[in-house]
Order: structure tokens, then C-alpha cells, then sequence
């Protein structure tokens, strides 16, 4: 019994022969990692960028002129090349009730095609495109403006604050550049023609940044046919805007800065 108890002893304590497999370790698999957060100081940085575009655009969108800004006159700014004067509701309102009244003749217009240039580009076309954007700027301030024809059938005793007639120069003259401006010789009303005339040369000069170009003035300019057929009261003058030749690139491509340099002369001739 001893013995049989003891053999059972020995049998159950002696460690097993049989070698153990080796215990592998589990292969992790590892998640995929959650994209970081940006930095909170990266963060205030695109949220404070983000605000400030909003605000600008807010302001661009909605803020409205202010009173002040409505009515300044075209001779106190330049104004940019491409935007037209805005005119707020007030102001379009108001100018139902007219205080000046101006005429702007298309040179040529209804008549002929003016000078032209050899490949066919016409003093016509740049009077025309002038003539009605110079209307449209001063109807958008308020004043009652009439487009007329070289040889309108409204010029004889035309009454009105101002007449202007719009031409351009020569494209014979290489070399040449830059605009004039005349009134009638033996004028009734000398004042008022020559500060019209100082205020175009003054404004449309300022618009332009074109020179002068005095010494071609000519009779043909000076005894305007509508200065002898308009009322001998109202005021009058006559531009020639450039040379169709050297002065090309402005008169074909920039007809808006030349219509706010006439604009402004007569609104500076108005007292607007």
C-alpha cells in the first residue's frame, strides 16, 4: 500500500516529457488612426479669416451709400474705369424733378460717318457710344439730358443750360494726340461759353490724363453750324474727344473714361 501510494505520488508530481507548444503572440490589429484636430491656434486662425470675409462681404453687399456719397458730384472723384455711377432709389426719384437741362449732340450722327480710319474704323461710332453713355450719366444725376443728331431738327432755338457737341479728330495726323475744346467767336453770352469750356478742358483732361491739343482748333470748330442755329442764351461747346489715329486705343476701348471727363465738365459748368 506504502508502495502503491508512493509509485501514485512519484507518477502525479514528475513533470511531463511531452515539450509544450510555444504560445505565439496574437498579431495586433492596430484601428485606423482618427485624423488630429488642427491646433488651436490653427483653428482661431481660419475661423478669424473666415469671419473677416464674411463681415467685407456683408458690407459690400448691403451696406448702402450714405447720404453724402449719393450726391457727389463726378468732379470730385475719379471713378473707376469699368462701374458706372450708381444711383440710389432717392436719387432716381428726385430726378423726375429735373433742375438743369442739358444737350448733347452725337457728332455726325444721322448724317455721315465723319473721319475715317483705312480700316474702316469711324469718327462716327466713337461719337455715338460717347454721346448717349455722357446722357445716361447725367439723366442717372438727375438732369434732363437730349440726345440730338448732327442735324437735329430740335437745335433750331434750342434752350437749355448747356449744349455740347461731341467729335472726334483726324486719323491723317500721325503723331498727333490729344483733345480740344471751343465755343462760338463773337459768343452773346462770352462768361458762360468760356467757363463751360474751362470746366470740359478741366474735367475731361482729369479723367483722361490726355493732352491738350489747342493749336488745331479750327474755323470749322469755332462756327459750329448748331451754335448759329441754338438759342443765342444757351451755352455752348464742342469737343473733340482725340485723334481717331494716335489716340485710337482710348477712343475705341475706353469710351466710358472719356463719357465721365465730358459728365464731369458739364456737371462742374452746372455747379452739380
Amino acid at each position: 500500500m506504502v508502495n502503491l501510494c508512493y509509485h501514485k505520488v512519484m507518477l502525479t508530481t514528475q513533470p511531463s516529457t511531452t515539450p509544450k507548444p510555444q504560445a505565439t503572440k496574437p498579431q495586433l490589429k492596430l484601428a485606423p488612426k482618427k485624423p488630429q484636430p488642427p491646433s488651436s491656434r490653427a483653428w482661431f486662425m481660419v475661423m478669424a479669416m473666415l469671419g473677416l470675409m464674411a463681415v467685407l462681404m456683408g458690407f459690400n453687399l448691403l451696406e448702402q451709400p450714405t447720404e453724402s456719397a449719393q450726391y457727389l458730384p463726378l468732379s470730385t472723384a475719379m471713378v473707376s474705369i469699368d462701374n458706372a455711377p450708381t444711383v440710389s432709389p432717392l436719387a432716381a426719384n428726385q430726378a423726375t424733378q429735373a433742375k438743369h437741362h442739358v444737350g448733347i449732340v452725337a457728332g455726325h450722327k444721322g448724317n455721315d460717318s465723319g473721319a475715317i480710319c483705312d480700316d474702316g474704323f469711324t469718327e462716327g461710332t466713337v461719337n455715338y457710344t460717347v454721346a448717349t453713355e455722357v446722357v445716361s450719366l447725367l439723366n442717372r444725376r438727375g438732369i434732363t439730358t437730349d440726345l440730338l443728331d448732327e442735324f437735329d431738327d430740335r437745335l433750331s432755338g434750342y434752350q437749355a443750360d448747356a449744349l455740347v457737341s461731341i467729335h472726334a479728330d483726324s486719323c491723317a495726323v500721325p503723331g498727333a494726340s490729344g483733345f480740344k475744346v471751343a465755343s462760338v467767336t463773337e459768343s452773346a453770352i462770352p462768361d458762360a461759353e468760356e467757363r463751360l469750356v474751362a470746366c470740359i478742358y478741366q474735367e475731361y483732361g482729369r479723367y483722361t490724363n490726355m493732352p491738350t491739343h489747342p493749336g488745331s482748333i479750327t474755323d470749322n470748330m469755332t462756327n459750329y453750324h448748331a451754335f448759329r442755329e441754338i438759342d443765342r442764351q444757351t451755352p455752348g461747346a464742342i469737343i473733340e474727344l482725340g485723334f481717331l489715329l494716335d489716340d485710337r486705343l482710348m477712343l475705341e476701348r475706353k469710351p466710358k473714361i472719356l463719357a465721365r471727363g465730358v459728365a464731369a465738365g458739364i456737371l462742374c459748368f452746372l455747379g452739380e
